[in-house]
Protein backbone atom coordinates (compact mmCIF):
# COMPACT_ATOMS: atom_id res chain seq x y z
CA UNK A 1 0.00 0.00 0.00
CA UNK A 2 2.57 2.17 1.18
CA UNK A 3 4.74 1.77 -2.14
CA UNK A 4 1.52 2.01 -4.11
CA UNK A 5 1.09 5.75 -2.58
CA UNK A 6 4.54 6.35 -3.42
CA UNK A 7 4.07 5.39 -7.37
CA UNK A 8 0.93 7.76 -7.28
CA UNK A 9 2.85 10.54 -5.59
CA UNK A 10 5.97 10.14 -7.90
CA UNK A 11 3.25 9.73 -11.21
CA UNK A 12 1.48 12.99 -9.59
CA UNK A 13 4.70 15.23 -9.61
CA UNK A 14 5.58 14.22 -12.82
CA UNK A 15 2.69 15.58 -14.42
CA UNK A 16 2.55 18.50 -12.64
CA UNK A 17 6.33 19.20 -13.62
CA UNK A 18 5.27 18.48 -17.44
CA UNK A 19 1.66 21.11 -16.87
CA UNK A 20 4.52 23.44 -15.31
CA UNK A 21 6.71 23.04 -18.52
CA UNK A 22 4.29 23.78 -20.80
CA UNK A 23 3.18 26.40 -19.09
CA UNK A 24 6.45 28.20 -19.12
CA UNK A 25 6.85 27.46 -22.42
CA UNK A 26 3.30 29.33 -23.54
CA UNK A 27 4.91 33.17 -24.40
CA UNK A 28 2.85 36.09 -23.11
CA UNK A 29 3.47 38.45 -26.09
CA UNK A 30 2.83 38.03 -30.08
CA UNK A 31 5.44 37.45 -32.24
CA UNK A 32 5.07 38.86 -35.66
CA UNK A 33 7.48 38.05 -38.77
CA UNK A 34 7.30 38.93 -42.68
CA UNK A 35 7.51 41.88 -45.06
CA UNK A 36 10.04 45.04 -44.67
CA UNK A 37 7.29 47.28 -46.18
CA UNK A 38 4.64 46.75 -43.48
CA UNK A 39 7.27 46.31 -40.64
CA UNK A 40 7.87 49.87 -40.08
CA UNK A 41 3.80 50.13 -39.63
CA UNK A 42 3.26 46.87 -37.57
CA UNK A 43 5.84 48.30 -35.43
CA UNK A 44 4.04 51.53 -34.52
CA UNK A 45 1.17 49.87 -34.19
CA UNK A 46 2.86 47.68 -31.75
CA UNK A 47 4.05 49.87 -29.56
CA UNK A 48 1.02 52.31 -29.54
CA UNK A 49 -0.52 48.72 -28.44
CA UNK A 50 1.92 48.08 -25.51
CA UNK A 51 1.22 51.97 -24.28
CA UNK A 52 -2.29 51.41 -24.33
CA UNK A 53 -3.07 47.97 -23.25
CA UNK A 54 -2.13 45.70 -20.79
CA UNK A 55 -0.32 43.42 -22.85
CA UNK A 56 3.14 43.01 -23.91
CA UNK A 57 4.79 44.87 -26.75
CA UNK A 58 4.27 42.37 -29.64
CA UNK A 59 8.04 41.14 -31.11
CA UNK A 60 8.48 41.85 -34.87
CA UNK A 61 10.70 40.75 -37.33
CA UNK A 62 11.45 42.00 -40.86
CA UNK A 63 11.82 38.71 -42.75
CA UNK A 64 10.43 39.56 -46.32
CA UNK A 65 7.11 38.32 -47.60
CA UNK A 66 8.17 35.05 -48.31
CA UNK A 67 10.65 34.18 -45.75
CA UNK A 68 7.27 35.15 -43.08
CA UNK A 69 5.04 32.90 -45.11
CA UNK A 70 7.18 29.72 -44.65
CA UNK A 71 7.66 30.47 -41.06
CA UNK A 72 4.05 31.35 -40.64
CA UNK A 73 2.68 28.06 -42.10
CA UNK A 74 5.48 25.82 -40.38
CA UNK A 75 3.15 24.94 -37.86
CA UNK A 76 0.75 25.55 -34.99
CA UNK A 77 2.03 26.15 -31.25
CA UNK A 78 3.89 28.81 -29.44
CA UNK A 79 7.43 28.10 -31.23
CA UNK A 80 5.58 29.71 -34.53
CA UNK A 81 4.58 32.86 -35.19
CA UNK A 82 1.14 34.42 -34.49
CA UNK A 83 1.04 36.99 -37.41
CA UNK A 84 3.07 37.61 -40.20
CA UNK A 85 3.38 40.83 -42.78
CA UNK A 86 2.96 40.93 -46.25
CA UNK A 87 3.59 42.64 -49.06
CA UNK A 88 1.40 40.71 -51.60
CA UNK A 89 -1.30 38.28 -51.07
CA UNK A 90 -0.67 35.00 -49.78
CA UNK A 91 0.12 33.06 -52.65
CA UNK A 92 -2.44 29.51 -53.36
CA UNK A 93 1.01 27.43 -52.75
CA UNK A 94 1.36 29.20 -49.54
CA UNK A 95 -2.05 29.22 -48.83
CA UNK A 96 -1.69 25.07 -49.10
CA UNK A 97 1.49 24.66 -47.59
CA UNK A 98 -0.36 26.15 -44.52
CA UNK A 99 -3.41 23.41 -44.81
CA UNK A 100 -0.82 20.75 -45.02
CA UNK A 101 1.03 21.49 -41.41
CA UNK A 102 -2.38 21.97 -39.96
CA UNK A 103 -2.64 26.08 -40.57
CA UNK A 104 -6.03 25.87 -41.25
CA UNK A 105 -8.24 28.96 -40.51
CA UNK A 106 -6.35 31.87 -41.63
CA UNK A 107 -7.59 35.32 -41.17
CA UNK A 108 -6.59 38.12 -43.74
CA UNK A 109 -6.39 41.30 -43.19
CA UNK A 110 -5.91 44.66 -46.04
CA UNK A 111 -4.48 47.45 -44.38
CA UNK A 112 -4.33 49.70 -46.76
CA UNK A 113 -1.93 50.53 -49.94
CA UNK A 114 1.47 51.55 -51.05
CA UNK A 115 3.57 52.04 -53.85
CA UNK A 116 6.75 51.12 -54.92
CA UNK A 117 9.32 54.07 -55.39
CA UNK A 118 11.69 54.23 -57.83
CA UNK A 119 14.40 56.66 -56.09
CA UNK A 120 17.58 57.82 -56.43
CA UNK A 121 19.74 60.99 -53.87
CA UNK A 122 18.84 64.39 -54.00
CA UNK A 123 22.26 65.07 -55.18
CA UNK A 124 21.57 63.31 -58.87
CA UNK A 125 18.98 64.81 -61.26
CA UNK A 126 15.77 63.28 -60.75
CA UNK A 127 14.84 60.42 -62.89
CA UNK A 128 12.10 60.31 -65.51
CA UNK A 129 11.02 56.36 -66.42
CA UNK A 130 8.80 54.37 -68.49
CA UNK A 131 7.91 50.51 -67.17
CA UNK A 132 9.66 50.04 -70.61
CA UNK A 133 12.33 51.48 -69.51
CA UNK A 134 12.61 49.66 -66.25
CA UNK A 135 12.26 46.42 -67.79
CA UNK A 136 14.91 47.00 -70.39
CA UNK A 137 17.37 48.81 -67.87
CA UNK A 138 16.64 45.34 -65.47
CA UNK A 139 15.12 42.33 -67.15
CA UNK A 140 18.25 39.62 -67.72
CA UNK A 141 16.81 38.56 -71.05
CA UNK A 142 14.96 41.91 -73.56
CA UNK A 143 14.51 41.92 -77.42
CA UNK A 144 16.91 41.51 -79.39
CA UNK A 145 17.97 45.72 -80.64
CA UNK A 146 18.32 44.18 -83.88
CA UNK A 147 14.78 43.46 -84.01
CA UNK A 148 13.22 40.39 -84.53
CA UNK A 149 11.19 38.54 -82.07
CA UNK A 150 13.29 37.00 -79.89
CA UNK A 151 14.98 37.89 -76.72
CA UNK A 152 19.06 38.18 -75.95
CA UNK A 153 20.79 38.85 -72.73
CA UNK A 154 20.54 41.79 -71.79
CA UNK A 155 23.07 44.51 -73.40
CA UNK A 156 22.60 47.59 -71.21
CA UNK A 157 25.02 49.03 -69.50
CA UNK A 158 24.14 52.50 -68.80
CA UNK A 159 20.36 54.55 -68.67
CA UNK A 160 20.99 56.23 -72.09
CA UNK A 161 21.95 53.03 -73.72
CA UNK A 162 18.00 52.15 -72.38
CA UNK A 163 16.73 55.84 -73.54
CA UNK A 164 18.90 58.26 -74.87
CA UNK A 165 16.72 61.05 -72.84
CA UNK A 166 18.36 59.58 -69.64
CA UNK A 167 21.92 60.13 -68.39
CA UNK A 168 24.95 58.01 -69.30
CA UNK A 169 25.42 56.78 -65.76
CA UNK A 170 25.77 53.10 -65.07
CA UNK A 171 22.33 50.68 -64.60
CA UNK A 172 22.98 50.17 -60.60
CA UNK A 173 19.63 49.32 -58.53
CA UNK A 174 19.38 48.40 -55.20
CA UNK A 175 16.25 46.31 -54.12
CA UNK A 176 15.21 43.65 -52.32
CA UNK A 177 15.91 39.66 -52.25
CA UNK A 178 13.51 37.27 -54.47
CA UNK A 179 11.83 36.41 -50.39
CA UNK A 180 10.53 40.45 -50.48
CA UNK A 181 6.53 40.75 -51.43
CA UNK A 182 8.49 44.31 -52.63
CA UNK A 183 10.37 42.62 -55.31
CA UNK A 184 7.27 40.03 -56.44
CA UNK A 185 4.98 43.52 -56.65
CA UNK A 186 7.88 45.49 -58.60
CA UNK A 187 8.31 42.36 -61.07
CA UNK A 188 4.62 41.78 -61.68
CA UNK A 189 3.67 45.24 -62.08
CA UNK A 190 6.69 47.12 -63.10
CA UNK A 191 8.97 44.58 -65.30
CA UNK A 192 5.98 42.84 -66.77
CA UNK A 193 4.25 45.86 -67.49
CA UNK A 194 6.91 47.65 -69.42
CA UNK A 195 7.46 43.62 -71.08
CA UNK A 196 3.92 43.88 -71.91
CA UNK A 197 4.50 47.00 -74.05
CA UNK A 198 5.91 45.00 -76.56
CA UNK A 199 3.25 43.30 -78.60
CA UNK A 200 4.61 39.79 -79.51
CA UNK A 201 5.82 38.94 -76.07
CA UNK A 202 1.79 40.76 -74.67
CA UNK A 203 0.67 37.90 -77.08
CA UNK A 204 2.53 35.14 -75.40
CA UNK A 205 0.88 35.45 -72.23
CA UNK A 206 -1.97 33.60 -73.99
CA UNK A 207 0.14 31.32 -75.77
CA UNK A 208 3.17 30.36 -73.19
CA UNK A 209 2.40 31.59 -70.27
CA UNK A 210 5.76 30.21 -68.58
CA UNK A 211 7.99 31.94 -71.25
CA UNK A 212 6.39 35.09 -70.88
CA UNK A 213 6.99 34.97 -67.17
CA UNK A 214 10.51 33.96 -67.79
CA UNK A 215 11.50 36.88 -70.36
CA UNK A 216 9.56 39.28 -68.72
CA UNK A 217 9.76 38.74 -64.70
CA UNK A 218 13.60 37.30 -64.21
CA UNK A 219 16.15 40.11 -62.99
CA UNK A 220 19.56 40.19 -64.73
CA UNK A 221 22.42 38.95 -62.74
CA UNK A 222 25.10 40.31 -64.11
CA UNK A 223 25.63 43.32 -61.37
CA UNK A 224 22.81 45.94 -62.46
CA UNK A 225 20.64 44.81 -59.97
CA UNK A 226 22.23 44.33 -56.50
CA UNK A 227 20.43 42.67 -54.01
CA UNK A 228 20.12 44.83 -51.35
CA UNK A 229 18.54 42.54 -48.47
CA UNK A 230 15.24 43.18 -46.29
CA UNK A 231 16.33 46.54 -45.08
CA UNK A 232 14.93 49.36 -47.42
CA UNK A 233 16.80 51.72 -44.89
CA UNK A 234 20.24 50.41 -45.67
CA UNK A 235 19.36 50.78 -49.40
CA UNK A 236 17.89 54.55 -47.95
CA UNK A 237 21.75 54.96 -46.90
CA UNK A 238 23.37 53.32 -49.68
CA UNK A 239 21.99 56.10 -52.23
CA UNK A 240 23.15 58.64 -49.95
CA UNK A 241 26.00 57.72 -50.53
CA UNK A 242 26.13 56.58 -54.17
CA UNK A 243 24.39 59.24 -56.55
CA UNK A 244 24.53 57.58 -59.26
CA UNK A 245 22.78 54.26 -57.89
CA UNK A 246 18.71 53.71 -57.83
CA UNK A 247 16.68 51.77 -55.21
CA UNK A 248 13.68 50.51 -55.03
CA UNK A 249 11.49 50.31 -51.55
CA UNK A 250 8.34 50.51 -50.20
CA UNK A 251 6.53 54.90 -50.28
CA UNK A 252 6.81 55.00 -46.84
CA UNK A 253 11.02 54.91 -46.84
CA UNK A 254 10.72 57.72 -49.68
CA UNK A 255 8.48 59.71 -47.49
CA UNK A 256 10.29 59.60 -44.23
CA UNK A 257 13.56 60.47 -46.21
CA UNK A 258 12.47 62.98 -48.64
CA UNK A 259 15.53 65.21 -47.66
CA UNK A 260 18.06 63.15 -48.93
CA UNK A 261 16.13 60.89 -51.52
CA UNK A 262 13.53 61.50 -54.61
CA UNK A 263 11.43 59.33 -56.14
CA UNK A 264 11.27 59.28 -60.11
CA UNK A 265 8.53 59.81 -61.84
CA UNK A 266 6.89 57.28 -63.87
CA UNK A 267 4.87 57.30 -66.72
CA UNK A 268 4.24 60.84 -65.64
CA UNK A 269 3.12 60.29 -62.41
CA UNK A 270 5.10 61.06 -59.86
CA UNK A 271 5.17 58.76 -56.08
CA UNK A 272 2.50 60.69 -54.25
CA UNK A 273 0.21 59.86 -51.81
CA UNK A 274 -2.69 61.28 -53.72
CA UNK A 275 -1.55 59.58 -56.95
CA UNK A 276 -1.02 56.37 -54.88
CA UNK A 277 -4.46 56.56 -53.26
CA UNK A 278 -6.11 57.31 -56.78
CA UNK A 279 -4.44 54.56 -58.27
CA UNK A 280 -3.16 57.25 -60.90
CA UNK A 281 1.14 55.49 -59.98
CA UNK A 282 1.50 52.97 -61.71
CA UNK A 283 3.58 51.02 -59.65
CA UNK A 284 1.25 50.53 -56.16
CA UNK A 285 -0.19 47.35 -54.62
CA UNK A 286 -2.14 46.40 -51.30
CA UNK A 287 -0.32 45.21 -47.76
CA UNK A 288 -1.60 42.61 -45.57
CA UNK A 289 -0.75 41.15 -42.53
CA UNK A 290 -2.45 36.76 -41.84
CA UNK A 291 -3.31 35.84 -38.36
CA UNK A 292 -3.57 32.44 -36.91
CA UNK A 293 -7.26 31.78 -35.57
CA UNK A 294 -5.94 28.76 -33.50
CA UNK A 295 -3.45 30.86 -31.29
CA UNK A 296 -5.94 33.37 -30.73
CA UNK A 297 -7.27 32.97 -26.94
CA UNK A 298 -3.54 30.78 -26.29
CA UNK A 299 -1.45 33.67 -27.23
CA UNK A 300 -2.80 36.84 -25.35
CA UNK A 301 -3.92 40.10 -26.65
CA UNK A 302 -3.99 39.21 -30.24
CA UNK A 303 -8.02 40.26 -30.76
CA UNK A 304 -7.23 43.70 -28.97
CA UNK A 305 -4.03 44.02 -31.56
CA UNK A 306 -6.21 43.40 -34.78
CA UNK A 307 -8.68 46.02 -33.71
CA UNK A 308 -5.94 48.32 -32.68
CA UNK A 309 -4.61 47.69 -35.76
CA UNK A 310 -7.77 48.47 -38.19
CA UNK A 311 -8.77 51.72 -35.84
CA UNK A 312 -9.84 54.46 -38.02
CA UNK A 313 -7.26 56.64 -35.33
CA UNK A 314 -4.14 53.76 -36.98
CA UNK A 315 -5.31 52.93 -40.36
CA UNK A 316 -8.07 55.60 -41.31
CA UNK A 317 -7.50 58.32 -43.67
CA UNK A 318 -6.61 60.38 -40.49
CA UNK A 319 -4.68 58.19 -38.64
CA UNK A 320 -1.17 57.53 -37.24
CA UNK A 321 0.06 55.34 -40.21
CA UNK A 322 -1.00 57.66 -42.44
CA UNK A 323 1.53 59.77 -41.12
CA UNK A 324 4.28 57.03 -41.64
CA UNK A 325 3.18 56.60 -45.45
CA UNK A 326 0.14 54.03 -45.37
CA UNK A 327 -2.16 54.96 -48.09
CA UNK A 328 -5.09 54.48 -46.48
CA UNK A 329 -8.32 52.60 -48.12
CA UNK A 330 -11.52 53.93 -49.26
CA UNK A 331 -14.22 53.63 -46.25
CA UNK A 332 -16.25 50.93 -47.30
CA UNK A 333 -12.43 48.71 -47.90
CA UNK A 334 -11.65 49.54 -44.47
CA UNK A 335 -15.27 48.57 -42.76
CA UNK A 336 -15.10 44.97 -44.47
CA UNK A 337 -11.07 44.39 -43.63
CA UNK A 338 -12.44 45.84 -39.33
CA UNK A 339 -15.44 43.64 -39.23
CA UNK A 340 -12.44 40.84 -40.52
CA UNK A 341 -10.76 41.14 -37.47
CA UNK A 342 -14.14 41.49 -35.38
CA UNK A 343 -15.65 38.32 -36.49
CA UNK A 344 -12.32 36.72 -37.00
CA UNK A 345 -13.48 35.52 -40.43
CA UNK A 346 -11.04 32.69 -41.73
CA UNK A 347 -9.91 33.42 -45.78
CA UNK A 348 -11.06 30.52 -47.77
CA UNK A 349 -9.12 30.02 -51.22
Amino acid sequence: MVRKSVVMAAITTTLLAGAASVQAAARDYISIVGSSTVYPFSTVVAEQYGKSTRFKTPKIESTGTGGGFKLFCAGVGVENPDVTNASRAIKKSEYDACQKNGVKDIIEIKIGYDGIAVANSRKAPQLQLTLRDLYLALAKEVPDPKGGDRVVPNPYKTWKDVDPTLPATKIEVLGPPPTSGTRDAFAELALEGGCSTFGWIKDLKKQDEDRFKRICMTVREDGAYVEAGENDNLIVQKLESNPNAVGVFGYSFLDQNRDYVQGSIVEGVAAEYEAIAEGKYPISRPLFFYVKKAHIGVIPGIEEFLKEFTSEKASGPEGYLSDRGLISMPDAERARFRDAAVKLTPLSM
